[in-house]
C-alpha cells in the first residue's frame, strides 16, 4: 500500500525550478531511496512531503492527507540535512525536550539505548561527535513513534567507519516497523539500504526502479581481470559466445562479456591447463547506472565531479 503519493510535483524558486514533474510512491514497510547530485531537487521534494514547503504545481498525500495537515506532525519523524541543536544542550535534554511535543512518545531512554547513545546522556550537543550527533538525530526522528521516517542526508561528513554504523541503524529503524524514505548522493549507501531508488537530475526523476533494476537498465556486462599462468592465445576466449571482448594491461588479461561468462572463461582455462591468477569479477554498480542515466558523474564518496 502506498503512503506517500507524490504526483507532477512543481517547485520554483523565481527563475530556478527546483523539482519538475516528479512523480513516485512509497510503499509501506519500504526504504525508498532518492538519489541524485547536490542541487538536484531531492531537498526540496521531501521538504514538500514534510509539509515544510508548498507545491507550485502537482500533488503531495502523505496517509492519505494533505502534508500541511498538523495531524500528520505526530506521525512522521523528519531528520533534515541542516539539523542543529543549541551547542549547550545536553542529550537528555534534547530527549526530554522533544518527547513533550507529541501525545504519545516513545520511551526515549529506550531509544537512547538501542542506538548507543544512552552513555552521551549528560553530554553537550557540541561535544558529540558527527556520528553520535547523527544517532540523536534518527532519536528525535523517531521520538514520535511515527509510521514514516525522512532523514536527509544523514551521512554526509561521517567517517566511513560511523557511515556503515548509520546505515546498521536505518535498517534497525525499518526493522522496527517505521518506513524510511532516505535522500542521499551516495551511491553505495542507496545500493546497500533501498528497496527502490529514485533518481533526480535537475529537477526532474530520471529513473525509478530497485537498484538491481537500474543497473540492469544500463548494463548485463561482467569484467573478469586475471594473471594467466602462461601466455594465453585470445582465441580461446574471444571464440566464446559469452565473450565480447579480450584486452591487456601489461601481464593482466581483461574479458569483458555477458551471461556465465566467468563459468566460460575458467572452463576453457581449466581444459588448457592454466592458471588464473589475481582473479577478479567486476560488474556494473549503482554508480555505472547513474552515470548512464544522467550523463553525470557521481563519486562514491558522494562529491560531484
Amino acid at each position: 500500500m502506498a503512503i506517500i503519493e507524490v504526483t507532477n510535483f512543481r517547485k520554483v524558486y523565481g527563475s530556478t525550478v527546483a523539482a519538475d514533474d516528479v512523480t513516485f510512491s512509497v510503499e509501506e514497510g519500504e526504504i525508498f531511496g532518492i538519489l541524485g547530485p547536490n542541487g538536484a531537487g531531492k531537498s526540496t521534494t521531501v521538504e514538500a512531503i514534510a509539509g515544510l514547503r508548498k507545491p507550485d504545481g502537482g500533488k503531495i498525500v502523505v496517509l492519505g492527507r494533505d502534508p500541511g495537515d498538523p495531524s500528520l506532525r505526530k506521525e512522521v519523524g523528519v531528520q533534515l540535512q541542516e539539523s542543529e541543536l543549541p551547542e549547550k544542550m545536553t542529550v537528555r535534554e534534547a530527549l526530554e525536550l522533544f518527547s513533550t511535543f507529541y501525545p504519545k512518545p516513545a520511551d526515549w531512554r529506550q531509544l537512547a539505548a538501542e542506538l548507543g547513545i544512552d552513555a552521551k546522556l549528560n553530554a553537550r550537543f557540541g561535544k558529540l561527535s558527527g556520528g553520535q550527533k547523527q544517532r540523536l538525530s534518527i532519536a528525535l526522528a523517531l521520538i514520535g513513534d511515527p509510521e514514516i521516517a525522512i532523514l536527509d542526508e544523514l551521512t554526509t561528513g561521517l567517517d566511513p567507519s560511523a557511515r556503515r554504523d548509520t546505515w546498521d541503524l536505518i535498517e534497525s529503524v525499518r526493522n522496527r516497523g517505521v518506513t524510511v524514505l532516505l535522500v542521499t548522493h551516495f551511491m553505495e549507501e542507496a545500493e546497500r539500504l533501498c528497496d527502490r531508488i529514485a533518481v533526480i537530475d535537475r529537477g526532474r526523476v530520471v529513473a525509478l526502479d530497485t537498484p538491481q533494476g537500474l543497473i540492469a537498465q544500463v548494463s548485463t556486462e561482467q569484467r573478469i581481470r586475471f594473471r594467466p599462468s602462461e601466455p594465453l592465445d585470445d582465441a580461446l576466449l574471444t571464440g566464446l559466445a559469452e565473450v565480447r571482448e579480450v584486452r591487456h594491461h601489461g601481464p593482466t588479461v581483461e574479458v569483458i562479456g555477458v551471461g556465465d561468462v566467468l563459468q566460460a572463461v575458467t572452463s576453457v582455462l581449466a581444459v588448457n591447463n592454466i592458471i588464473a591468477a589475481e582473479l577478479r569479477v567486476e560488474q556494473a554498480n549503482l554508480d555505472d547506472a547513474f552515470v548512464q542515466l544522467t550523463d553525470r558523474k557521481l563519486a562514491a564518496n558522494g562529491s560531484d565531479n
